[in-house]
């Protein structure tokens, strides 16, 4: 194969750049994340009844969907959470691979079979099937920094104006809004109810008699009558909008002819939907809205999406009103794949410097250089037809790659220069001879190469998740490295190295003395090893030595699943006892983020403060903290990094 591209260096040249352009698209088009997608897929159910305890949620909503929860493909199991305030919650987790869009669809049809048993209640809410993703991708919080707007007011914008657009956004998956929008709260009186001996029922029924849109018709409509004149919709009889249009609705005529209206028996407000949730940003009132990363999406160009959004929906913001963001997981994955790209073009940097030492000929060292970015690009082409993303992991594989992948092309390089030295040969015959002579090596180097790190990529369970991609990252660039030793770097020997003239000895400075360094070294290194063949048994004592400090030290190293480290945010969470109040709840997070706005000031730049709701469920006694950090130049000690700070 290598003869075919040596008498056709254009062909080789052009499929280098064919294979570099394909990488160039992929890297466009792949999605970028800290790691890979670990948790299997998840269908998620929620609803809510309104006013149900926990066990009524359990045994009338809970209980029918689960029961019609068979027969789904790649079902592992199924975990569901009803909390006092009427809300419930069925993940419903699936093997690895299996499809979350076909997942949901047959989720979908299996609840519409549970429906018919559901109450009428849950029904009319509606129920809402989504792909869970549990990790909060970025949480957006509104501050009213001249205190016109109440919490109450923010969390209603929040839902009226931010929460669709945002949503819709390409990329975000699903999203949490910490409070609600406003309602029309009725408040009923039961002694005023029993004195006009009506019902809550009686009241519900009024209600929904009265507060209707009525499609009136038309004057004029076709077929009209001859010379008509006008055109016009009859608007008939509207929802209400106002506190006193509610209080006006008829309940009751009695026997004496006097009317019970709805402001008899009830206190008529305008409030909350909801008062199960509510937030406060650095203590103060406020409203948030958690947003979550859609499965195998793009989380920078996303947040670069919602940012955009939301500076277009800002020009509209009403006066004093500013955006804060108590958790934003983009820098830390920016910094990381920046951190790893600026290492991946030093270990390029530092190849080059290396080979230009020892080779000491710029034309046999360019040849080496050439083919990292023709593999590095070939593999993220890899990366984007297994469906894999740029994350550290892929990243990290391509680093130590990098000093893999070149030991093909020096192999090459250098037996070719041997070949022309010693058999004074031109380069396209040295090139000839010297790939007939180690092909068979470069391949046995791919697959002894491919055996050490392939196995990885058949482990099961999240393990195998993580690695994969690493696996299969590093055995691609090692496969192309071969391909390209044997494809792209005979014909660049054959074209651009030059046959070394007899009798030309001159050396450049550095290099004599390099060369003379490394001869000296070379000659203590092998009287080192002679001496140690002598004391055999002393040399292995010493290595038995060293081998059981490395055992002692590897059973003292901590353990974890994923690397600890400084994300610039931090996570609370506060169970109170059964029973807590949201009043409770609301002091003790007023508590904690006291404490963090003055004793850690210097290292917390907002907190984020939930009460009715944390990561274990929603309850009175549940209270949720987001914090975010400032920028690592501001914290500079390890005491204040996010694992110091938790660990104080």
């Amino acid at each position: 194969m290598s003869d075919f591209f040596i008498g056709r260096p254009v062909f080789a040249w052009v499929l280098g750049l064919v294979l570099m352009l394909a990488g160039a698209l992929a890297i466009s088009q792949l999605p970028v994340a800290q790691y890979p997608s670990i948790a299997p897929p998840q269908i998620s159910i929620t609803v809510v009844y309104p006013g149900a305890s926990a066990q009524t949620v359990a045994d009338t909503v809970v209980r029918p969907i689960n029961q019609q929860m068979s027969g789904l493909d790649g079902l592992e199991y199924i975990s569901s959470t009803a909390a006092s305030s009427g809300a419930m919650e069925i993940d419903l987790t699936f093997a690895q691979g299996t499809d979350p869009n076909i997942a949901q669809v047959q989720v979908q049809n299996k609840l519409s079979l549970a429906e018919a048993n559901l109450p009428v209640e849950v029904t009319q809410q509606g129920i809402k099937v989504t792909k869970s993703v549990k990790n909060f991708m970025l949480i957006i919080g509104l501050i009213s920094t001249d205190g016109s707007m109440s919490a109450q007011d923010i969390t209603d914008y929040i839902a009226s104006n931010l929460q669709d657009p945002l949503s819709r956004v390409s990329g975000v998956g699903d999203f949490t809004l910490f409070g609600s929008e406003y309602a029309m709260r009725i408040w009923l009186d039961p002694d005023k109810l029993y004195k006009y001996a009506l019902t809550a029922g009686d009241v519900t029924t009024a209600i929904a008699a009265e507060n209707i849109q009525v499609s009136s018709g038309e004057l004029g409509g076709l077929p009209s009558a001859k010379g008509q004149r006008l055109d016009a919709t009859i608007i008939g009889p509207s929802r209400f909008e106002t506190p006193k249009q509610f209080e006006d609705i008829l309940l009751k005529v009695t026997t004496n002819g006097s009317q019970v209206l709805l402001r008899d028996v009830a206190r008529v407000e305008l409030g909350a939907q909801s008062y199960s949730t509510s937030a406060l940003i650095n203590n103060k009132p406020g409203g948030a809205i958690a947003l979550k990363l859609a499965a195998g999406a793009n989380q920078l160009s996303t947040e670069t999406a919602v940012r955009a959004q939301l500076a277009r929906l800002q020009r509209y913001f009403p006066p004093g009103l500013q955006i804060a963001y108590p958790l934003d997981t983009e820098p830390f994955i920016t910094l990381s794949i920046t951190e790893v790209v600026k290492t991946l073009f030093e270990a390029v940097g530092l190849v080059f410097v290396v080979m230009y030492i020892f080779l000491q000929n710029f034309r046999a060292t360019l040849i080496p250089t050439i083919a990292v970015p023709v593999v590095l690009l070939g593999t993220f082409g890899v990366l984007s037809v297994a469906g894999y993303s740029i994350n550290t992991l892929t990243m990290l594989a391509m680093v130590l790659a990098v000093g893999l992948l070149v030991d093909d092309a020096i192999v090459v390089v250098e037996n070719v220069e041997r070949v022309m030295a010693e058999e004074t040969l031109s380069p396209v015959d040295a090139t000839r001879k010297s790939m007939g002579e180690i092909s068979g090596a470069l391949v046995g180097i791919a697959l002894v190469l491919s055996a050490v790190f392939l196995p990885m990529a058949f482990l099961g369970g999240s393990t195998g998740v993580i690695y994969r991609q690493f696996s299969i990252t590093i055995v691609s660039a090692m496969v192309l490295s071969v391909l390209v030793a044997l494809i792209l770097t005979p014909a660049l020997c054959a074209t651009l190295l030059k046959p070394k003239m007899p009798g030309k000895t001159e050396q450049f400075r550095p290099f004599a003395w390099f060369n003379s360094g490394f001869a000296w070294t070379n000659l203590h290194y092998a009287g080192g090893v002679t001496r140690m063949i002598g004391a055999s048994l002393w040399s292995m004592l010493a290595f038995a030595l060293i081998a059981a400090c490395m055992v002692l030290l590897y059973t003292r190293l901590p353990t974890g699943f994923l690397p600890d480290e400084d994300q610039a945010f931090l996570f609370g969470q506060v169970t109170l006892p059964p029973g807590a109040t949201a009043e409770q709840t609301r002091a003790v997070n007023k508590d904690v983020v006291d404490y963090l706005l003055t004793a850690e000031k210097a290292n917390v730049n907002t907190a984020l403060s939930v009460t009715g709701f944390n990561l274990a469920g929603q309850a009175q006694n549940a209270g949720f903290l987001a914090m975010s950090l400032k920028s690592w130049s501001e914290r500079p000690r390890a005491s204040q990094s996010a694992a110091g700070g938790r660990n104080r």
